[in-house]
């Protein structure tokens, strides 16, 4: 048989991190940021899509495909906007990774949806 293990008591004084902070001084230092700042909403602008039409795969429908969007999108911010222009255009779609397909041949309403969004629309005229 082996010996039991050694166990490391976990109570008591600790060294290590716990020391080097020991000697700071909290009086003088600045406040951190106030609770309203620090949950104020993160703006981000919104660049620029590409807007086009494909039929391709797709049985001879037509479907508006909403591309390039940036890195500083997220995905539910994506997912957000979807839904948006499904509702604004009253039809179906979906997201596909970072790209929005929207059911329908309607660039023009799409275009400005996009641009009331504040987003720069390259592409379907």
């Amino acid at each position: 048989m082996s010996s039991p293990k050694k166990r490391i008591p976990t109570s008591g004084p600790q060294s290590g991190l716990n020391a080097a902070f020991a000697g700071l001084k909290l009086e003088g230092l600045a406040l951190g940021p106030e609770a309203s700042e620090a949950t104020a909403p993160i703006v981000v602008k919104p660049g620029r899509v590409v807007l086009r039409r494909e039929t391709a795969h797709r049985g001879g429908k037509t479907v508006l495909v909403v591309d390039g969007f940036g890195g500083q999108h997220s995905e539910s911010a994506i997912e957000a906007l979807a839904r948006r222009l499904r509702a604004g255009c009253g039809c179906g779609g979906t997201v596909r990774g970072r790209v929005v397909e929207l059911q329908g041949d309607f660039p023009a309403k799409v275009r400005d949806l996009l641009e009331a969004e504040g987003f720069v629309v390259a592409g379907e005229r």
